[in-house]
């Protein structure tokens, strides 16, 4: 059952589990669920980009699935589970993931990343042996002004041909 509660001046408490820990915050019913992260608990590595649903810098996961946190209010994750990239990166989930972008300079500004982390990890807990064609077709929702892609696809293609080799 959702965990939320109207205070007095307007605000609704939402408590949620984030990144394994359960907490309460405070936010307007019209606050979207990166915002209320950002302001509320400090975990900045999910970006507003377009606001739309668009770019995919707001990527964040909900219950096991990504989605964009641009276009999910705060109040509709309550009582819900979300995870965050800092929550991924301290689990060391990705750290493959990381360390291929890193390797393969697969990064530049950083904004995007986060958001394209969470998205590659996604796919390859999917479909562990995606193809090149594959990897593009399901990044294509997130969009990157720096690197031109090439070195991102290299990336997600290295991890998952490593994780083959490893479950061998």
């Amino acid at each position: 059952m959702p965990s939320s509660s109207l205070a007095l001046d307007g605000l609704i408490e939402i408590t949620l589990t984030v990144n394994g820990e359960s907490v309460t915050g405070r936010a307007d019913a019209r606050t979207h669920l990166v915002d209320f992260l950002r302001r509320e608990f400090g975990l900045t590595g999910s970006h507003l980009g377009c606001e739309q649903g668009v770019c995919g810098a707001c990527t964040v996961r909900l219950d096991g699935r990504i989605v964009r946190g641009c276009l999910i209010y705060a109040v509709q994750a309550a009582g819900r589970r979300v995870e965050t990239i800092e929550g991924l990166s301290d689990s060391g989930e990705i750290a493959d993931l990381q360390a291929a972008f890193h390797e393969r300079n697969a990064l530049q500004c950083g904004y995007c990343t986060p958001g394209m982390l969470l998205t590659a990890a996604e796919l390859l807990a999917m479909r562990p042996n995606a193809g090149r064609a594959e990897i593009r077709r399901f990044l294509s929702g997130n969009f990157c002004r720096c690197t031109g892609y090439q070195a991102i696809v290299d990336a997600v293609d290295a991890t998952a041909k490593r994780r083959q080799v490893a479950r061998r």
